[in-house]
């Protein structure tokens, strides 16, 4: 049952060994091989960009995100470097294997309030360019709901936007619905204290879901803690599927054809 990961970073090791795009083949025949058989590599700087097209370019299994991540966005514009970085992460959309941009948003877990306002700008930035380019939008919200919707509201989110490793509640959850958001949920939602999450899952139709890893991170239970990989992707669908009430394939199906309409064919 073929099922994308919706978004992954491969590119990073949590031990902090140097990966490189000849690294990634036996990664990607193993999810293959459990049915994981698509992914969405995502950078979040300006290497990880680049390495992101060229795994695309590598191989077939492959699309690309290229986004600053709004915890990325302080230093370079303290650095007064932001204004390039944003105009190569443009050029890079150009290339026809990229189909997001992202992540892209605000995240006021890692960053304090004096870097509110410009990762605010970078987010208001990276969503143009997702309307300009029509590319899809990954958007990454952590402890920022409130703003993360405002800031949508404000410039018009754009047709194809996905919440990546979606963390909000119930309500939260609904006003994505309602306005036509896809959510993606990670290893997060098979955590035994994870209510909220399952409860927001439980909400989100099936033409609006979909999975990811989020790799090396989140890992799903029962292997919370170790490094994650695009093959544990099952063990996330099982406990979405449980939650939804629907089987398996049914999910998986859905799962794949959401991809395929955000991002077009690999």
């Amino acid at each position: 049952m073929a099922v994308v990961d919706n978004h992954t970073h491969l590119d990073i090791s949590r031990e902090g060994d140097e990966v490189s795009v000849d690294d990634l083949g036996p990664v990607l025949r193993a999810a293959a091989a459990v049915g994981v058989d698509r992914v969405v590599q995502v950078g979040c700087d300006l290497p990880g960009a680049e390495f992101a097209v060229a795994a695309a370019e590598r191989y077939p299994a492959v699309l690309a995100g290229v986004a600053l991540h709004p915890n990325e966005v302080p230093g370079l514009a303290a650095a007064g470097r932001l204004d390039q970085a944003l105009a190569r992460i443009e050029a890079l959309t150009a290339h026809p294997r990229v189909r997001v941009v992202g992540e892209t948003g605000l995240d006021f877990f890692r960053t304090g309030p004096e870097g509110h306002a410009v990762q605010e700008e970078s987010f208001r930035r990276h969503i143009d360019l997702a309307k300009r380019t029509g590319l899809a939008l990954q958007v990454h919200d952590r402890d920022a709901h409130d703003d993360v919707l405002r800031v949508l509201a404000d410039e018009g989110a754009p047709e194809r936007t996905v919440m990546h490793c979606f963390s909000g509640d119930l309500e939260v959850a609904r006003e994505c619905v309602r306005r036509g958001y896809h959510l993606s949920f990670s290893g997060t939602v098979t955590f035994k204290s994870a209510k909220d999450l399952r409860d927001a899952l439980a909400v989100t139709p099936l033409e609006l879901l979909l999975v990811e890893t989020d790799a090396p991170y989140l890992t799903p239970h029962p292997w919370r803690g170790a490094s994650n990989s695009p093959m544990l992707v099952p063990l996330t669908v099982r406990v979405m599927a449980s939650v939804l009430g629907v089987a398996v394939p049914t999910l998986c199906e859905a799962l794949s054809a959401n991809a395929e309409r955000l991002y077009g064919p690999w």
